[in-house]
């Protein structure tokens, strides 16, 4: 191939717990803006300490019941802000030095155990939300492309890799923010990229 763009996404991480993957999508998600509709009115759980987890926290308050968050830190790292206004829920209750040991339910999810200084301890919930980081698919691209301290593929404003012909688009590279919409105008700016590559190439 003359030009070839990269639009391999990523993937998110996962606290590798019992009953993780048997209740993927019975209960456990890592999308609170997709799934969390879903859980209108019911507990549910955010597990995580950064920015991500604490939108995620922030938006279920406004439609759970009940939201825990389960950060194993002593504190967030996210934005003071975030953290500010998330302190403000009434309906949000905050777990530090806490790390989850297991996601347990019948057909969905129904509770989490989790590990604290005084011991193993367990909440009913319904809906669990995973939010401890993304891990973009850029593994199969060779050492020559840069990547940043994450992983993600570094492009210019016009989709461009450090390597002529090489494009990338979407979750995977550094774009700041992770939405299909974002994604789907990056794909839109690479594929033109590409195309005036490939005519400067045959002239």
């Amino acid at each position: 191939a003359k030009a070839v763009i990269v639009t391999t996404g990523v993937h998110p991480r996962e606290l590798t717990v019992p009953g993780e993957k048997e209740y993927r999508n019975k209960g456990v998600s890592y999308c609170t803006v997709c799934d969390g509709p879903l859980f209108r009115g019911k507990v549910t759980a955010t597990i995580g300490g950064g920015n991500s987890a604490l939108e995620s926290a922030l938006m279920l308050a406004d439609i759970s019941s009940k939201v825990y968050v389960i950060n194993k830190n002593a504190q967030f790292k996210g934005e003071d802000v975030l953290i500010e206004n998330l302190k403000k829920k009434t309906n949000v209750e905050i777990i530090y030095n806490a790390k989850t040991s297991q996601i347990i339910g019948d057909k969905f999810v129904k509770g989490l155990k989790y590990q604290d200084v005084s011991g193993e301890k367990e909440l009913s919930v319904e809906g669990i939300f995973v939010h401890i980081g993304m891990i973009p698919n850029s593994n199969l691209i060779g050492s020559g492309v840069e990547l940043d301290q994450f992983g993600q593929i570094k492009v210019n404003k016009n989709c461009e890799t450090n390597i002529p012909g090489l494009y990338a688009a979407g979750d995977v590279t550094d774009v700041p923010h992770k939405q299909i919409v974002i994604a789907a105008g990056q794909g839109s700016i690479a594929t033109l990229s590409a195309v005036q590559y490939l005519n400067r190439l045959n002239k």
